[in-house]
C-alpha cells in the first residue's frame, strides 16, 4: 500500500491506541510498535510520535528508545513521557511535580510556533496525566505553550522538526487535539491524507487476489462485525473459493443462528450452518470455573470446525477476523493480553490442528475502521452496528455451571432487554449490552404464592474500544418496563438488577 505512514512508538500508555486511531481519523495510515522494537523499514515512515507511559524518566525502569535514526531526521512529536524523555536526556530537568497535574487544564500561553498551534486559541482545554513535570527545557528548546500550573506544556527544538507536548492530544477531553495532530502531520510533516475505506477495499481485494490466486479459503463466521467484513472482502476477491462455516454452539442469542444464517445467505456468501448445540452443552457439563468453560468452548469449537473444514477438499488457507488491536496487544513491549483474551475469538488452536496458512484481511484496521470499510462494501448498517458479543457467547454470562434450561432462561431475558433497547431508541447509544444469569435464587411473591427463583443482572456500557467503559444511565421508565416484562414473561426469574459498575475496576463481562 503506497500511503504515507506514521510510526507510533509505544511506551506502555493506556492511550497509545487512541493516538493511532486519531491519526487514522485524519485519513493517514499509522502503525504502533513497541519503543524497543523500531521496525527495520524505518525509512518508510514519514513522521514519528512518542507515546505517554506509566513509567518515570527519572526511575531505574525508565524506557530508553533508540532515536538515532529518527531525531533530527524525521518530524517527531513527543507526547507526555516522550516530552519528558527528550527533556531529561537532552540537557533539561524533569522532577516530581509540586501540584497534581491530572485532568483538565487550559492553555494560558501559546507562542513560538504559529503552524503547530494553527487554529488553536489560548484558553483551549487540554488533558494532563502525569506526576513528573519538566522543570527546565532541554538544549536548543523553544517554549511554545504553558498552562496555569504547567509552565513547560509544549516546546520545540530549534533546528529540528521536533515538537514535544506535556498534554494528551489523543483523548476526547483535549478539545483541539485532532487539529493539533493535523497541524503536525499535514502542515509540518507534509503527509498525504489518502488512507480511506475505499482505498483500503480496493488495495486489499487486489492484494488478496495476488496472494490467494485460485486457492480455497475456509472462514469461521461468528455473526459479528469483524468476521462478516472479512468474509465480504474475501468474497469480493475470490468468490466461490471462499467457504464459510457458521457454528451454533448453543450459546448464541435467541433465534440468532437462524436469523444470521439467513442474513449471510442473502449477502451471497457461501455459508454452511452447523448446529452443534448438544456437543457444546455436553462438553460444558458440570464445569463451573470461567476459564475452564472458555477452554471447553474453544476446544469444542476447534473439533466441530475442523470436522466441517475437512469435508471441503484441497483447502489451503484459514481466514480469521483478527483486527489491529489484537496485533498490537500480542507484540506489546509490556506483554499484551491478547494471546489469552482473544484466543477463542481468533479460533485459537486451529492453525496447529489444520496445518493451514493464515490470511487476516483486517489485521491493519481498528474496530471503527472495520465498520467504515463494511459500510463501503454495502453491508447492512444494522449488522455493522451490532454490539460486540463475546466469543464464548452466553457461556460467560451464565455464572456457574451451564445447562440447557439456564441457556433458555438467559436467551429469553436477553431478547427482552435487547429488543427493548431497540424499541426505545437506546440501542445505538449503547456500546455493549447483555444480561447475566446469577448463581443465586431469591424469595419473591407472585399472586398468593411464594417463589424462590433466579436473579438476572442487566449490563449496558458506553465505550470506544472496550479497554475502559462506563455504565449507561438508562431511563428509569425503561428499566422498570424491562424488569416487569422479564419477570412476567420468563419463567424461572423473579428478580432483576442493573449493574452500575465501571471498567475499571470491574470488567464488562462478569466472567
Amino acid at each position: 500500500m503506497q500511503h504515507d505512514k506514521v510510526l507510533i512508538l509505544d511506551f506502555g500508555s493506556q492511550y497509545t491506541q487512541l493516538i493511532g486511531r486519531r491519526v487514522r481519523e485524519l485519513n493517514i495510515y499509522s502503525e504502533i510498535h513497541p519503543f524497543n522494537k523500531i521496525p527495520s523499514n524505518i525509512n518508510e515512515f514519514k513522521a514519528v510520535i512518542l507515546s505517554g507511559s506509566p513509567y518515570s524518566v527519572r526511575g531505574e525502569e525508565a524506557l530508553h528508545p533508540d532515536l538515532s535514526l529518527i531525531r533530527g531526521q524525521k518530524p517527531l512529536l513527543a507526547v507526555c513521557y516522550g516530552a519528558q524523555y527528550l527533556a531529561h536526556f537532552s540537557g533539561g530537568e524533569v522532577a516530581p511535580s509540586n501540584t497534581r497535574e491530572y485532568g483538565r487544564a487550559n492553555l494560558a500561553y501559546i507562542k513560538g510556533d504559529e503552524i503547530f498551534f494553527s487554529k488553536i486559541e489560548e484558553g483551549t482545554q487540554v488533558w494532563m496525566s502525569h506526576s513528573d513535570t519538566i522543570k527546565h527545557l532541554p538544549d536548543k528548546a523553544v517554549l511554545m505553550a504553558s498552562t496555569n500550573d504547567v509552565k513547560n506544556a509544549a516546546y520545540r527544538i530549534d533546528g529540528e522538526s521536533t515538537y514535544a507536548i506535556q498534554f494528551h492530544p489523543e483523548v476526547y477531553h483535549t478539545k483541539d487535539g485532532k487539529q493539533l495532530l493535523e497541524n503536525f502531520l499535514v502542515k509540518i510533516a507534509g503527509l498525504n491524507q489518502d488512507w480511506t475505506p475505499q482505498s483500503f477495499v480496493e488495495e486489499t481485494v487486489e492484494a488478496l487476489q495476488l496472494k490467494l490466486g485460485k486457492d480455497k479459503v475456509v472462514l469461521g463466521l461468528s455473526g459479528g462485525v469483524d468476521s462478516t467484513v472479512a468474509a465480504v472482502l474475501l468474497n469480493k476477491a475470490i468468490g466461490k473459493n471462499l467457504y464459510c462455516i457458521f457454528v451454533n454452539n448453543g450459546l448464541l442469542r435467541k433465534n440468532e443462528f437462524e436469523n444470521v444464517l439467513n442474513q449471510y445467505e442473502g449477502m451471497g456468501l457461501n455459508v454452511k450452518g452447523v448446529d452443534a448445540t448438544n456437543r457444546f452443552l455436553e462438553a460444558l457439563k458440570g464445569i463451573m470455573d470461567p476459564e475452564e468453560k472458555r477452554k471447553a468452548i474453544g476446544n469444542a469449537f476447534i473439533e466441530v470446525f475442523d470436522d466441517e473444514a475437512h469435508k471441503i477438499e484441497d483447502v489451503d488457507w484459514l481466514a480469521q477476523g483478527t483486527i489491529y488491536p489484537d496485533v498490537i496487544e500480542s507484540v506489546s513491549a509490556t506483554g499484551g493480553p491478547s494471546a489469552t483474551i482473544k484466543s477463542h475469538h481468533n479460533v485459537g488452536g486451529l492453525p496447529d490442528v489444520m496445518k493451514l496458512n493464515i490470511v487476516e484481511p483486517l489485521k491493519a484496521l481498528f474496530k471503527d475502521e472495520v465498520r467504515r470499510v463494511g459500510a463501503t462494501l454495502g453491508i447492512d448498517p444494522e449488522l455493522l452496528g451490532r454490539h460486540p458479543f463475546p466469543g464464548p457467547g452466553l457461556g460467560i454470562r451464565i455464572l456457574g455451571d451451564i445447562t440447557a434450561e439456564k441457556v433458555r432462561i438467559l436467551q429469553e431475558v436477553d431478547a427482552i432487554f435487547i429488543n427493548g433497547l431497540k424499541h426505545w431508541g437506546l440501542y445505538d447509544k449503547v456500546w455493549q449490552a447483555g444480561a447475566m444469569l446469577l448463581p443465586v435464587e431469591s424469595v419473591g411473591v407472585m399472586g398468593d404464592e411464594r417463589t424462590y427463583e433466579k436473579c438476572v443482572a442487566l449490563r449496558a456500557v458506553e465505550s470506544t474500544d472496550g479497554m475502559t467503559a462506563d455504565w449507561v444511565n438508562l431511563p428509569y421508565e425503561f428499566l422498570q418496563r424491562t424488569s416487569n416484562d422479564i419477570i412476567n414473561k420468563v419463567k424461572g426469574v423473579n428478580r432483576v438488577v442493573y449493574d452500575i459498575s465501571s471498567k475499571p475496576p470491574a470488567t464488562i463481562e462478569w466472567e
